[in-house]
C-alpha cells in the first residue's frame, strides 16, 4: 500500500513538474507553453501570464539573440533554468522603385499624426489580457497570392526602409478578411496614415494580430469575434501601392511570423 502510494505522489510530481513546449525556436517563432496553474513562467525577466488551465505563451522578434531564459518557479521548489536557443534567419530584400516622394518620406504636416497613431498602436499592444483564444488551429485571413513575406526588407526608392513584419496577400478590393483566431477588437479605425484601414484583435496573454491596408470594416472595439468571422475586406487604403492584405502578429513589442502559425501548406 505505502509503495502503491509512493507511486502515485512521484507520477503528481512529475506531472506537476512537467513544462510543455510546443513552436518555432527561431527568429520571429511563437511558442505555446503549458504548465501547472501555480507555476511562475519568466523569460528574460519577464513574467508571463499563466492560464487558470495552465496555458502560457511568448514569442522572438525578427532580430532575437541567440539565446533567452526561461525560468520555471514552482510552490515549494527549488527554481529551474532552462536556456532556449534561437535559430537565426536569413530574409529577403525586395527592391521597389518608381514610388511617390511622399509614399517614401511622410511629409512633416503629418508626423505629429503618425507619432500619435503609433502611440496608440503601442499602448494596446502592451495589454496583458487573459483570454486564451490563441489555443487551436488557426486560419489564413484572406485569398490571394503571396507578395510579402515576414522579414524581408523593402529598398524603396534606393532607401532601405524598415523590415516587413507581415504577410501580404494580394487579392481584388473586397475579398473577405476573416479573423484566423477568436478574439477581441480593440482597434478598428477606418483610415491610419500608413496602414489605412486598420484592425487589431487582442487573442489573450499579449497576443495581437493586426490587419492592414481594408478597404472595409465589419466589426468594432470591444467586440468579441470568433474564429472564421469576417472582419472586414482587402483594399489598398494607406500607403499601399495596390489592394492587398497586410497581416501581422505581435507578442506585445515583439514581431511574430504569421506564417508560424499556419498549417504548413496554408500559404500555397
Amino acid at each position: 500500500m505505502r509503495f502503491l502510494t509512493f507511486c502515485i505522489a512521484l507520477l503528481w510530481a512529475v506531472q506537476v513538474q512537467a513544462v510543455e513546449l510546443q513552436g518555432k525556436f527561431t527568429q520571429g517563432g511563437l511558442i505555446f507553453g503549458k504548465t501547472s496553474p501555480d507555476t511562475k513562467v519568466t523569460l528574460d525577466g519577464r513574467v508571463l501570464r499563466v492560464s487558470p488551465e495552465g496555458d502560457f505563451v511568448f514569442g522572438f522578434g525578427r532580430d532575437a539573440p541567440p539565446d533567452v531564459t526561461l525560468k520555471i518557479e514552482r510552490p515549494g521548489q527549488a527554481a529551474e533554468e532552462r536556456k532556449l536557443k534561437i535559430k537565426p534567419r536569413k530574409y529577403r530584400i525586395q527592391r521597389i522603385d518608381g514610388l511617390p516622394r511622399r509614399m517614401v518620406t511622410p511629409p512633416k504636416s503629418v508626423l505629429d499624426r503618425i507619432k500619435r497613431e503609433n502611440g496608440e498602436i503601442a499602448k494596446l499592444r502592451a495589454e496583458d489580457r487573459p483570454m486564451v483564444h490563441f489555443r487551436g488551429t488557426w486560419l489564413r485571413p484572406s485569398k490571394g497570392t503571396v507578395t510579402g513575406v515576414y522579414g524581408s526588407q523593402r529598398i524603396l526608392n534606393g532607401k532601405p526602409r524598415r523590415p516587413h513584419f507581415g504577410i501580404d496577400f494580394a487579392a481584388p478590393t473586397g475579398t473577405p478578411v476573416i479573423a484566423p483566431a477568436g478574439g477581441t477588437v480593440v482597434l478598428a479605425h477606418k483610415d491610419m496614415y500608413y496602414t489605412g484601414g486598420t484592425i487589431i484583435i487582442d487573442h489573450g496573454h499579449g497576443l495581437t494580430s493586426a490587419f492592414l491596408h481594408l478597404s472595409a470594416l465589419s466589426v468594432e472595439v470591444g467586440q468579441s469575434v470568433a474564429r472564421g468571422q469576417r472582419i472586414g475586406a482587402v483594399g489598398a487604403t494607406g500607403r499601399s501601392t495596390g489592394p492587398h492584405l497586410d497581416w501581422r502578429i505581435n507578442w506585445f513589442e515583439h514581431r511574430i511570423d504569421p506564417a508560424f502559425l499556419l498549417p504548413a501548406d496554408a500559404l500555397n
